[in-house]
C-alpha cells in the first residue's frame, strides 16, 4: 500500500527538539509534505520520494543540523521510501500560533 503524508508526518513525531521536550510535527516546524512516485522496474515493489520543508524557531537555532540529520535518518528507515528531501526555509516565519494543541499542552501554554 502506498505511503500518505499522514505516514510521514507520524514518522517525523519521533524526532524531537533536543532544547524542546516536543517533536518537530507538534511545534509546527514540518511546513510542506510531498510524496511522489518513484518509477520502479517491471516486477519490482513501487516506491515513493518525499519532499519536505522544514523551519526552526528561530534563525540562530543551534539544533538545525541535529534536527535535519535526525529527520533525514528517521525518513531513511520507512519502508517503501526510496528517497527523501529535506528542506530548511525561512518562510513564512514560525512562530508560537504553529504549535498543536498537544504541544501547548505540554509546555503549559494556554
Amino acid at each position: 500500500m502506498p505511503l500518505t503524508v499522514e505516514d510521514i508526518r507520524t514518522a517525523l513525531k519521533d524526532v524531537y527538539d533536543p532544547e524542546v521536550p516536543v517533536n518537530i510535527v507538534d511545534l509546527g516546524l514540518v511546513y510542506r509534505i510531498d510524496l511522489f512516485d518513484d518509477a520502479s522496474a517491471p516486477g519490482m515493489e513501487p516506491k515513493q520520494r518525499v519532499e519536505i520543508d522544514v523551519s526552526m524557531t528561530s534563525p540562530g537555532c543551534p539544533s538545525h543540523s541535529f534536527i535535519i540529520e535526525t529527520m533525514r535518518n528517521r525518513l531513511a528507515g520507512i519502508p517503501g521510501l526510496s528517497q527523501s528531501s529535506v528542506n530548511l526555509v525561512w518562510e513564512p516565519s514560525w512562530n508560537p500560533e504553529r504549535l498543536s494543541a498537544d504541544a501547548r499542552k505540554q509546555l503549559g501554554i494556554d
